[in-house]
C-alpha cells in the first residue's frame, strides 16, 4: 500500500509541477489569467517545477527502496501539508483564489493526511 501511495503522489504532482515550469507564460495566463513577463517571473516558476519534479523523483524513489520509504513518506506529508497551510494563510488573509486552487488545498490535505496515516501504520 505505502509504494502504490508514492507512485501515485509522485505521478500526482509531475503534471502540476510541469504547468507552472514547461511554459510559465502559456500556463499561467490560460489557468488563472496571470501574466509572466521576463525573466523572474518565469525563473521563480522554473524553480518551482523544479521543486516538484525532484519531490516526484524522491517518492518514486522512496517507492522503491524500503530504505527510503519513511523518509519519503514525511516528505509527502510536509510537502503537501505545507503547501495547503499557505493555502489556508492566502484565502484567509487574501481571500478566495480560483476554485481549481481550492481543489488544491483539499487534495493536498488528503494527500498530506494519509501520509502521516500510513506513516504511523508503518512504525507502529
Amino acid at each position: 500500500m505505502t509504494k502504490f501511495f508514492l507512485i501515485i503522489a509522485a505521478l500526482g504532482v509531475i503534471p502540476a509541477g510541469l504547468s507552472y515550469g514547461a511554459s510559465p507564460a502559456a500556463t499561467m495566463e490560460l489557468l488563472f489569467a496571470i501574466p509572466v513577463e521576463g525573466v523572474n517571473e518565469t525563473h521563480i516558476f522554473r524553480a518551482i517545477m523544479g521543486l516538484y519534479l525532484a519531490s516526484a523523483v524522491f517518492w518514486a524513489s522512496g517507492a522503491m527502496s524500503s530504505a527510503l520509504r519513511t523518509p519519503a513518506l514525511w516528505g509527502v506529508a510536509v510537502f503537501m501539508l505545507g503547501l495547503a497551510a499557505g493555502r489556508i494563510l492566502s484565502v484567509v488573509v487574501d481571500g478566495t483564489p480560483h476554485p481549481l486552487l481550492l481543489g488544491y488545498i483539499l487534495i493536498e490535505l488528503v494527500v498530506g493526511g494519509l501520509a502521516l496515516m500510513l506513516l504511523r501504520r508503518d512504525t507502529a
